[in-house]
């Protein structure tokens, strides 16, 4: 079902502005509705009172010859009764006679039975009471007691006063109508005037929000136009530009921060490429020594050459997210993505041997466009992974799926998978499912960042879905 309901500020005021005008215009309509009613009512009762009950005596003695008589005729007493005055003679409570004063003359009229009812009902107080007539609808007629023990009534028809109450009823309403449409259209130019400020504010607000303020440099647009600081929208005005000033003071710091983070990972890496290599030189020059060296100084040498392989490594990845941190562009060229898949996988093959590794790939060869050696590098940093986190004997499948706009390539593999907890910061650097700092099984911390990194370049993304006994790792590309 479809909500109704107003959902802005300007919507709700205005709404509720034409909702109390209503209210105060339809209380004055109904106030003056019944107030005429009641005027009326009583001045037809004066009326009744003036004509007193001669017509309804003239029916308590009928055919019999009275005063100026000339005046009558057969039916009653017809002098000075206005059209449409009822008379009734009721004797035990029994409707016996009843008459209306015509324009022509009296006519008989014939109640049913539901009409003697209601005039037997009427008390005989003298004054006004309103009975409804089958035979002759409204009617507001007033009992007396006769000369003769029998009741008599005298009534006179509430058309009239209805008719008028009717008519101010359409009155009050046509005009009411146009009222609230006036009020509506004035409202809702008037409550979209006065929070225009907070418009602007609310417009300022969105476009901040649809900011990318996660990391970079960050321009924020211009503040929203301030207005009287002492109304309220004028205050928050005040206080969202005085919030903005602070953001952008914090991102500018922020960003200041990051880069000098970055220069310092870029320059300390560049500058540490040549000692780890000097150093893994001298360590495999050493073993290289002719002469018989003691177990303790060889196995020492082996592993300062493994180290410093490892920190070499280490390094070149640092460098490599430092570059790609600076958006310096990849090369852009046509990559067959499947022969790097084929490659890729003799590689894991012949390091894990151990696991059970698959393929599932199209018939055609998929081409994609990217720098080779990078998406080359995402590929054996997904396969490493599966490997390094894995138990021996687990499969690990690589599939490959195109679309209309993008290719997809999945890592999928069957063992232990991902503890929930690092699952949100799998991409960021430095973070380990295993928090040995062992060559085999630690590592650094920063293959699936410089994944996430590599693809994000090449203006794709990378996703994680993984549980006990299923992890997926999805590249998405875009095509050649």
């Amino acid at each position: 079902m479809r909500d109704l309901r107003p959902h802005t500020l300007r919507a709700r005021l205005t709404l509720g502005l034409v909702v109390l005008l209503a209210v105060s215009c339809a209380a004055v309509g109904l106030a003056a509705v019944l107030e005429l009613n009641g005027f009326l009512t009583s001045r037809l009762d004066e009326q009744l009172t003036e004509a007193g009950n001669r017509f309804a005596i003239s029916l308590e003695h009928q055919g019999q010859p009275q005063k100026d008589d000339h005046d009558g005729d057969e039916h009653g007493d017809t002098r000075r009764q206005s059209a449409g005055t009822f008379g009734a003679r009721l004797v035990g409570g029994t409707v016996t006679n009843a008459a209306v004063v015509r324009s022509d003359g009296t006519l008989n009229v014939d109640l049913s039975a539901d009409d003697r009812r209601r005039l037997a009902a009427v008390p005989v107080d003298g004054r006004g009471h309103s009975v409804e007539l089958s035979a002759l609808e409204s009617y507001r007629v007033s009992a007396s007691q006769g000369v003769d023990g029998d009741v008599l009534i005298t009534g006179l028809p509430l058309e009239p006063v209805e008719a008028a109450v009717h008519r101010l009823e359409l009155v009050a309403g046509i005009v009411l109508a146009a009222a609230l449409t006036a009020a509506g259209v004035a409202g809702a130019l008037w409550v979209r005037w006065s929070l225009r400020p907070l418009s602007r504010v609310a417009a300022t607000a969105t476009r901040v929000s649809e900011l990318p303020l996660a990391s970079g440099e960050v321009a924020l647009p211009p503040r929203a136009p301030e207005s009287d600081p002492r109304s309220e929208v004028g205050r928050v005005a005040g206080a969202f530009n005085h919030m903005l000033g602070h953001v952008e003071d914090a991102l500018t710091k922020r960003h200041a921060s990051e880069e000098r983070l970055r220069s310092f990972a870029a320059d300390a890496s560049h500058e540490l490429r040549t000692p780890v290599a000097s150093v893994r030189g001298h360590a495999e020059l050493a073993l290289l020594h002719p002469g018989p060296l003691p177990p303790e100084i060889t196995r020492a040498l082996e592993r300062i050459a493994a180290e410093s392989t490892r920190m070499g490594a280490m390094v070149d990845d640092l460098l490599l997210l430092a570059r790609l941190d600076a958006g310096r562009p990849l090369e852009a060229a046509p990559v067959d993505l499947t022969r790097l898949v084929l490659d890729a996988l003799t590689d894991a093959r012949a390091t894990g041997s151990g696991h059970r590794w698959e393929l599932d790939l199209p018939e055609d060869p998929v081409m994609v466009t990217g720098d080779e050696h990078r998406l080359q590098q995402v590929l054996a940093n997904l396969l490493s992974n599966a490997r390094l986190h894995t138990p021996a004997g687990t499969k690990v499948t690589v599939t490959l799926e195109t679309g209309a706009a993008a290719v997809l390539l999945k890592v999928h593999d069957d063992g232990p998978g991902i503890p929930a907890e690092i699952q949100p910061g799998v991409f960021e650097r430095f973070t380990r499912a295993d928090r040995s700092t062992k060559a085999e099984t630690g590592g650094a911390g920063l293959g699936l960042s410089i994944v996430a990194a590599v693809v994000e370049a090449h203006g794709g993304g990378v996703a994680v879905e993984s549980r006990p006994g299923s992890t997926t790792f999805t590249v998405r590309l875009g095509r050649a």
